[in-house]
């Protein structure tokens, strides 16, 4: 059995859809009660846990930080150390955000980490957890992520181009938007390849071609047919609570190098994200 904790975002959406998986709600399991979702694992013991739950409020995570620590820190802490005690591998999302966002080279796995933010700073902690646990893992960072689920970059814009035929939108931020539905298709890959035997460790995943969010909302734009004139400023423009990385390229090599898996390409994924959505 693959336990899923999440169930009604994006990643854990798109998990459902393409295997049979448990998959655990909010209600059914309270990720700021870790100790609870260890002993959810012991109960049941699955044959690989798949962490796709986070507290993924990045701007509200700046004041609500001892939140965001117990959910990405604390219980994927736990539900490893369940997991080590098991010996089942445990599969774990995280993120580009535990990087500083400087320079513009895609980051590798171990480049230095200097989260800029409180999520990106709980997000590192939890990796940590996990790696400390002594549990078999895969920690897989990605970015950008988006589908027909859940609120998203793509789903906002098209939402705000059924009021607006003229946006701003932050031309210097640049990353690689990644297809929830590759990102679970990724994960199901490595889960198998876990339960074969495989080592582990942490993987960078995200998509290709790098982009900034102004050019991804000008593809978004093209493949919906919606006449938006997107015009690009820089992030001191739009400024947030949370500081955003300029650069979130993620490197990709190690992963297509260990398991053979290549960057996602998002153009494809956005095509069908807005197919599904029927725009």
């Amino acid at each position: 059995m693959i336990l899923v904790f999440g169930k009604t975002g994006q990643v854990a959406t798109e998990l459902q859809r393409q295997a049979t998986v448990t998959a655990l709600a909010r209600d059914e399991a309270d990720l700021s009660d870790p100790q609870a979702c260890a002993a959810i694992i012991a109960d049941l013991k699955p044959s690989v846990v798949i962490n796709a739950a986070a507290y993924t409020a990045v701007d509200r995570a700046e004041t609500e930080e001892a939140l965001a620590q117990t959910i990405n820190a604390a219980a994927p802490g736990a539900m490893a150390g369940a997991c080590a005690h098991l010996d089942i591998p445990f599969l774990h999302i995280s993120t580009d955000y535990v990087f500083d966002g400087s320079g513009t080279a895609a980051w590798q796995e171990s480049d230095p980490n200097a989260p800029q933010n409180a999520y990106g700073r709980t997000k590192l902690a939890g990796e940590q957890a996990i790696r400390a646990s002594g549990a078999r893992h895969i920690i897989l960072r990605t970015a950008w992520v988006f589908s027909a689920h859940g609120a998203n970059f793509v789903k906002t814009m098209l939402r705000l181009s059924q009021t607006r035929d003229a946006l701003n939108v932050v031309d210097d931020q640049i990353g690689g938007p990644t297809p929830a539905a590759d990102i679970a298709a990724t994960l199901l890959v490595l889960a198998d390849r876990m339960r074969s035997g495989a080592t582990g460790g942490t993987y960078h995943y995200s998509g290709a071609p790098h982009v900034s969010w102004a050019g991804f909302a000008r593809a978004i734009f093209a493949e919906a047919g919606r006449d938006v004139a997107v015009t690009g400023i820089p992030s001191r423009d739009y400024p947030t609570l949370a500081t955003r990385p300029l650069n979130s390229r993620l490197d990709c090599a190690k992963l297509a190098s260990d398991f053979g898996i290549t960057p996602a390409d998002w153009q494809t994924g956005l095509s069908a994200v807005i197919k599904e959505l029927g725009v």
